[in-house]
């Protein structure tokens, strides 16, 4: 390629991951779907191109529905819970996340809400709420009629909003109640973690059937505050906990001799813990840990 067709694409590839990964819910499908992007921009004529940013995305958008079609057979026969793969954003790996709005469309909780939706409307979704595109734009990209894209944009937000009343407390509130959580955890206070937990609450592990996790979530405050009491009370050797920004959200990364071994999220609803998400699959690590690589060279 050449140095100017090399220098737009780079130029535009944060913000190609960021949707990619909205789009997907994994880091790794996401850096392949930026890359068949590039290898398409690479083999168009791009003198005939008016918009860079309107062509990529377009391109990649239209990958990412496809892709989705295919996933969603594989997330069927997968073993036990699925969640999407963490990744560190205090960097802006994912883009701006200044507002709640945006840490929340990146949140664990909330990327798995956007697997109820079809490749269409998550895209439509994604595109309107993530990125500002107007419905004109987001129609010629998806190749809809404006009238399908308002539908579709529609049809969306109902399903992944009905179910969700959120009350976020604002980041330096949340790491306070963060911590407080992993102490009680910690010295396995059982009574003051139900105190903290909501009536309803869900506690969720994805092993993907290689490592040993819960394969059923866990629900009601008792049984999840003995299963994260649990959890701590193991020894495992070289372990080192560290309390980081992931998803937009504090978050507890638990490594083993410097390798990522797990990371843990969880939802709050006002002052409550509502949902605990762990994620122990190693594929799913992979692209984090390769990120504590990068950052450690």
């Amino acid at each position: 390629m050449d140095a100017d067709g090399l220098i737009e694409f780079q130029r535009h590839r944060p913000r190609l991951f960021a949707l990619a990964y909205r789009m997907l819910g994994s880091a790794g499908e996401a850096e392949d779907a930026v890359q068949e992007t590039y290898l398409r921009w690479d083999a168009t004529l791009r003198g005939e191109i008016r918009s860079a940013e309107a062509w990529l995305t377009t391109i990649l958008v239209n990958l990412c529905r496809t892709w989705l079609d295919s996933a969603r057979a594989r997330r069927e026969t997968y073993v036990g819970p699925w969640l999407p793969e963490p990744v560190p954003t205090a960097a802006g790996e994912l883009g701006p996340l200044e507002s709640a709005e945006q840490r929340e469309m990146v949140s664990l909780a909330f990327l798995t809400l956007l697997e109820r939706l079809t490749p269409a409307e998550r895209a439509v979704f994604v595109l309107r709420e993530a990125f500002g595109y107007a419905h004109r734009e987001i129609a010629d990209m998806l190749d809809l009629t404006e009238a399908n894209s308002q539908q579709l944009y529609r049809r969306a937000t109902q399903r992944v909003r009905e179910d969700r009343p959120r009350f976020d407390p604002a980041p330096a509130h949340a790491r306070e109640l963060f911590e407080k959580f992993l102490a009680a955890a910690a010295s396995g206070d059982l009574a003051s973690l139900e105190a903290m937990f909501t009536a309803d609450i869900v506690s969720t592990a994805d092993g993907g059937g290689k490592v040993t996790a819960a394969r059923r979530p866990i629900v009601g405050p008792a049984r999840v505050a003995r299963y994260v009491a649990g959890l701590f009370a193991q020894e495992v050797p070289g372990m080192e906990l560290a309390v980081e920004e992931v998803n937009g959200a504090v978050a507890l990364v638990v490594r083993t001799f410097g390798a990522v071994f797990g990371i843990a999220t969880v939802d709050f609803l006002g002052d409550k813990v509502a949902g605990v998400h762990l994620v122990l699959n190693p594929d799913k690590l992979a692209f984090f840990s390769n990120a504590d690589k990068a950052a450690s060279r």
